[in-house]
């Protein structure tokens, strides 16, 4: 009877730690014409897969999927990112999480533009699940190797 009360009172304090947020998680998933070639590990399916696995398994709350199907990530002209962006700007965003540093986009200079000052400036968190990149862990080795990263993603482009 014991176990039972704890587990309900584990339940209920799980909603209530979701309930007390009512900012999105924003998923981002972007595949150009060029990545849709390296097959369906890179797919947008594969891509929500992974980023609504990875939400669930961190408890990230009220997750919202952006994606752009088609896009180049040479440029942050895509109709999915600008709403995530404009949800960002609104404030409605605690958390942006994509499979890779290069789903996020593959211009260095615009993508380190976004990652260290404008998802900062509104507060939001960003996570690249593959890259191991994580903006609430600043000193980590992998957060240190983003800048090259970017710079390989724009070269690959």
């Amino acid at each position: 009877m014991i176990e039972m009360q704890n587990s309900e009172l584990t339940v209920a304090e799980d909603k209530e730690v979701n309930m007390a947020t009512n900012k999105i998680t924003a998923l981002y998933c972007r595949l150009s014409q060029e990545d849709a070639l390296e097959g369906e590990s890179g797919s947008i399916a594969n891509q929500k897969q992974i980023l609504l696995s990875y939400c669930k398994s961190q408890h990230f709350p009220n997750p919202k999927f952006f994606i752009d199907d088609g896009y180049s990530g040479t440029n942050y002209d895509r109709p999915g990112f600008q709403e995530m962006l404009s949800e960002i700007e609104a404030g409605n965003v605690s958390t942006c999480i994509t499979k890779d540093l290069s789903r996020l986009g593959r211009n260095s200079a615009l993508t380190g533009l976004y990652i260290n000052f404008t998802f900062p400036k509104y507060g939001v968190r960003y996570i690249a699940i593959n890259d191991h990149f994580d903006t609430i862990d600043p000193n980590s080795t992998d957060n240190d190797m983003a800048g090259i990263k970017n710079w390989f993603n724009d070269n690959y482009s």
